[in-house]
């Protein structure tokens, strides 16, 4: 019987010549990383277990991108926490303000993400990774703890849905379009413990629209996305330094447990209404209810990257942001926000009324640098709309794309680019 790309990587790791949906494996692990939330639980951990060392000092991580630039005390304890660990078993891959990014762009900006890695993380979007052909996935502190003393950790092979990719993609829709029509189809757990395998005319999408499109399998429950690797994703590689790993395509017999088409062609700008990913509408839908908003984030592991800041830009220039409504933009990494200096968009966003952070989580979770208050909506290019997800219970999150997350800042209300009367590129 066949196997697909997240078992190949699954019979790799665990020195088998295959494996079956359902199997346990231990596999051994290529990277371990946390950040400023989940870390400091999985340290205390670590040294509950007696050990006095990591397995490998170049394949853990921390990255203190969720409460940082620290936002109060408690914030400050847990990345000192961070700091020390690093410290004390000489953790190369630290990352401390200035020098920090979103964990999920940093990673593979840097080069520490390759084809055939078998990838854990204290975050729920590690499956961000899979966008360059390796196996990630998400797990508990407990488990980050016991990865970082052993290299090694527990799985069962998940069965897989093939998703195949084809058309071309209509004006402003993106990755992130995608991934939404996709929950939609599928569910907040349509995907539970399952690989999301991604094929077909991949070369459609870009790179970062990738990391987009695998960064919310998590939100369809599944344990993983993946894509092969193609052209577009060595000159990707080369260009982080990323050197090594191993390339894995399905086999034509494997198993997949559902088929579903993703057809460009079907999809247009979509919108996630409160309070779930699933809760799909197209901005055909949304625009008829006029829905007035009071902030806009752009931003997150989800959509921080260079093509988001672009688009964004494309939009935002020559316009303002409408009088009730704040707007944050938050490039992913310091890389990101240099380019955006480079390449004039900082100051488009500046001319425009936006408020640009440096790198951190912050507003996703809920945790700072723009709270929302009672009875208050977002429009956000995140990950996660629940309830509370971003301040108050009462307050909304609508998830949606970095172009409609531009235009409705202008707008005041969420609606496509193409609505604003004196919209052009530059």
């Amino acid at each position: 019987m066949g196997m697909t790309m997240t078992q190949k990587i699954m019979a790799k790791k665990s020195a088998r010549a295959s494996v079956n949906a359902g199997e346990l494996l231990e596999c051994s692990l290529d990277l371990v990383f946390g950040n400023d939330i989940t870390a400091p639980v999985a340290i205390d951990e670590f040294y509950k277990m007696g050990v006095n060392k990591v397995f490998d000092t170049n394949k853990v991580a921390l990255i203190p991108d969720h409460f940082t630039p620290n936002k109060d005390i408690a914030a400050a304890s847990l990345a000192k926490k961070t700091r020390e660990f690093a410290k004390e078993f000489n953790i190369k891959h630290y990352f401390e303000v200035g020098r920090v990014g979103v964990e999920h762009a940093l990673l593979p900006e840097i080069g520490l993400i390759k084809p055939g890695d078998m990838i854990i993380g204290a975050d729920s979007h590690t499956c961000t990774h899979g966008a360059l052909g390796a196996f990630a996935t998400g797990v508990g502190s407990t488990d980050m703890a016991a990865g970082m003393a052993t290299g090694k950790c527990w799985f069962k092979v998940p069965e897989a849905i093939k998703i195949l990719i084809k058309g071309k993609k209509r004006k402003f829709v993106s990755g992130k379009d995608a991934i939404l029509w996709l929950i939609g189809k599928l569910g907040v757990d349509g995907a539970r413990y399952k690989s999301l395998e991604f094929t077909g005319d991949i070369s459609e999408l870009s790179l970062d629209e990738r990391f987009t499109i695998a960064n919310m399998a998590v939100e369809a429950g599944a344990k993983n996305g993946i894509f092969p690797v193609d052209e577009k994703t060595r000159e990707y590689l080369a260009e982080c330094g990323a050197t090594g790993g191993s390339e894995y395509v399905a086999d034509k017999d494997a198993q997949y447990c559902k088929e579903l088409v993703m057809d460009f062609k079907e999809i247009t700008p979509m919108i996630a209404f409160p309070h779930l990913p699933e809760n799909t509408k197209t901005i055909e839908e949304t625009e008829k209810l006029n829905i007035k908003i009071d902030q806009v984030i752009i931003g997150s592991c989800t959509n921080g990257r260079m093509e988001d800041m672009r688009i964004a830009a494309q939009i935002l220039k020559g316009q303002k942001i409408a009088s009730h409504v704040r707007c944050l933009v938050i490039p992913a990494t310091q890389k990101i926000w240099k380019q955006c200096v480079t390449e004039g968009i900082m100051e488009v966003f500046v001319d425009a009324g936006v408020a640009v952070s440096t790198p951190t989580c912050g507003p996703c979770l809920g945790g700072h640098m723009g709270i929302l208050a009672e009875g208050e909506r977002c429009v956000s290019t995140t990950n996660r709309n629940f309830v509370g997800r971003m301040g108050h219970v009462k307050s909304e999150v609508y998830l949606a794309s970095p172009a409609i997350a531009a235009a409705s800042a202008v707008a005041g209300i969420i609606i496509s680019p193409d609505k604003l009367s004196n919209y052009s590129f530059m």
